[in-house]
C-alpha cells in the first residue's frame, strides 16, 4: 500500500479510493495515536458541500465513537473553523472533509491535533503503521461514545473572524464568489453583518457543483460581476475556503502575491511583522521579494506546501505566510489558511486607506515567468544538482539576469519530470533561455 498521507490529508474519488472502510479505520486508528498525547474525549467533524461528505462523517463518527470517543459534528463550516475551533476547544483533534479546491467527485480527509495544527509526518506515520497493522482494541460497551451537533461552536468561530478587524465595513460594495462551497453561507452573512453591501454568486452548492468552473481557481464570473454591478472589490473561495483570490475594480485579478505584500506592509507600519520578514515558497514571483526589499523587509522562501510554510512560520514566530494560490496564514489569529479572514483584512485595508484596491495591488510588479517540463530518467531527477554542466549553464543564467531574474529547478513528485522555471522583465528572453536549460537538462539526464 502507497502512502496514505499527502501533503495535505488523505485524498481520492470517493467511494473508489476514499471508502467509508478506509475512514472507519482513519478514525479508529488516530484515536488510538493522537489520545495518548491528549485526554480529551472528544472529536470535532467538519464537512463542505460535497454529496459524499455525509458517508464519510458517518464512517468517521463510527470509527471515533467505536473507540470510546465522542463526534461534535460541526456541520457545513471552513476548514478554518475546525482548526480554530479545534484549538479553542481543546478537542483531542479536528476532522474536516474536504478536497479543496477540486472537482466534487474527489474527497479528504484532513486531521489537525488538539493545538489546532495539522499533523506532523511522524504523527500521520503512526496512524498509517496502525492501520496497515490491523490491530487495536474497540472501548467496551458501556463507554462507546456519543455523537451530537453543536450549531454554537460555527457561531463562536464567526464572532471571532468578526472581531479579527477593528470597525466595520460601511460603504463597501464587493462581490462574494463562494464556490458553492464551505464559505456558501457564512461569508455573505459575516460581510453584511459588518455593513458591507454584498452582492454573492456560485452560492448554491448541490452536492456536485462545488468548485465547477467558479471559486478561487476560475475567477472569469466574479471578473464580469464586479465590473457589471460597480463593486469596489470582489473575492472567491475555494470548496473549503482557506484561500482566497481578490478581483479589483477593473475587474483584474489579485492573487496571493500581492495580497501578502500589501498586508505585510500594513503589519509592518502596525508594528506586527517579527523581523520584519513575510513567509512564501519558491514559486512566490520575484516580483513580491523585490517589493520586500524596497520596503525594508525580507521573503523567506520554502518548499512548495502551506505546510512548509506553516514549519518556517512556527519554528521563528513569524506571523504572516502564505502562498501564491491564495492560501494565507495569519498566525496572530489563525493556524491555517483562511480565507474568509483574509479577505476580512484586505477589506478593511481597502476602506483604511480609502484607495482602491487597484491602486493598492501596485505595491509590487508581477515578473513573467516561463515554466518548461524537461523529461528525464526517473532515477536522475536529482542529478542536476550534481551535472557539472547544467549547474554551469544555471549560473551563467544567472549571472546574466543580473538580480534581475532568478531560474528554479523543481523535480516533479510524481513523474519523470524537472520542472524548469525562469522569472525576469523580458518574455521574450526567458522563452529562449528557458528552453535552452531544459533541452541540456533532458540531454543530459534524459533518454
Amino acid at each position: 500500500m502507497g502512502r496514505l498521507f499527502g501533503t495535505d490529508g488523505v485524498r481520492g474519488i470517493a467511494n473508489q479510493d476514499l471508502t467509508a472502510t478506509l475512514a472507519f479505520q482513519l478514525a479508529q486508528a488516530s484515536a488510538v495515536v493522537l489520545r495518548q498525547d491528549h485526554p480529551s474525549q472528544v472529536v470535532l467533524i467538519g464537512k463542505d458541500t460535497r454529496q459524499s461528505c455525509d458517508m464519510l462523517e458517518a464512517a468517521l463518527s463510527a470509527g471515533f465513537l467505536s473507540m470510546g470517543l465522542s463526534v461534535i459534528r460541526l456541520g457545513v463550516i471552513p476548514t478554518p473553523g475546525v482548526a480554530w475551533l479545534t484549538r479553542s476547544t481543546d478537542a483531542v483533534c479536528g476532522v474536516m472533509i474536504s478536497a479543496s479546491h477540486n472537482p466534487a467527485e474527489y474527497n479528504g480527509i484532513k486531521f489537525f491535533s488538539h493545538d489546532g495544527y495539522k499533523l506532523p509526518d511522524e504523527t500521520e506515520d503512526a496512524i498509517e503503521a496502525l492501520i496497515q497493522e490491523g490491530q487495536w482494541k474497540f472501548t467496551e460497551p458501556q463507554t462507546v461514545g456519543v455523537w451530537r451537533e453543536d450549531r454554537q461552536l460555527p457561531a463562536r468561530y464567526e464572532a471571532h473572524l468578526k472581531q479579527t478587524i477593528e470597525g466595520d465595513l460601511e460603504g463597501l460594495t464587493m462581490v462574494l464568489d463562494t464556490a458553492n462551497g464551505a464559505a456558501s453561507y457564512l461569508a455573505p452573512a459575516i460581510f453584511q453583518s459588518l455593513g458591507a453591501t454584498v452582492h454573492v454568486i456560485h452560492h448554491e452548492p448541490d452536492g456536485q457543483n462545488i468548485n465547477r468552473n467558479c471559486g478561487s481557481t476560475h475567477t472569469h464570473d466574479l471578473q464580469q460581476k464586479v465590473v457589471e454591478t460597480g463593486s469596489q472589490l470582489g473575492f472567491a473561495f475555494d470548496g473549503d475556503a482557506d484561500r482566497l483570490i481578490a478581483v479589483d475594480e477593473t475587474g483584474c485579478q489579485v492573487d496571493g502575491d500581492r495580497i501578502m505584500a500589501m498586508l505585510a506592509l500594513k503589519m509592518k507600519e502596525a508594528g506586527k511583522l517579527p523581523e520584519n520578514t513575510l513567509v512564501s515558497t519558491v514559486m512566490s514571483n520575484l516580483g513580491l521579494e523585490l517589493a520586500m526589499k524596497d520596503a525594508g523587509c525580507r521573503l523567506m522562501r520554502t518548499k512548495v506546501g502551506d505546510r512548509y510554510v506553516l514549519e518556517e512560520m512556527k519554528k521563528n514566530q513569524y506571523t504572516l505566510g502564505g502562498e501564491q494560490s491564495g492560501h494565507i496564514i495569519m498566525a496572530e489569529h489563525t493556524t491555517t489558511g483562511d480565507g474568509i479572514l483574509t479577505a476580512l483584512h484586505l477589506a478593511a485595508l481597502v476602506r483604511e486607506k480609502q484607495e482602491t484596491l487597484s491602486q493598492m495591488a501596485r505595491v509590487m510588479t508581477s515578473y513573467p515567468q516561463v515554466l518548461v517540463n524537461a523529461r528525464v530518467h526517473q532515477h536522475l531527477k536529482e542529478a542536476y544538482l550534481k551535472d557539472p554542466e547544467i549547474v554551469r549553464e544555471i549560473k551563467y543564467l544567472e549571472d546574466r539576469m543580473a538580480g534581475q531574474g532568478r531560474v528554479l529547478i523543481r523535480p516533479s513528485g510524481t513523474e519523470a519530470l524537472v520542472r524548469v522555471m525562469l522569472e525576469g522583465a523580458d518574455q521574450q528572453q526567458l522563452n529562449t533561455m528557458a528552453a535552452s536549460l531544459a533541452g541540456l537538462i533532458e540531454q543530459r539526464l534524459g533518454s
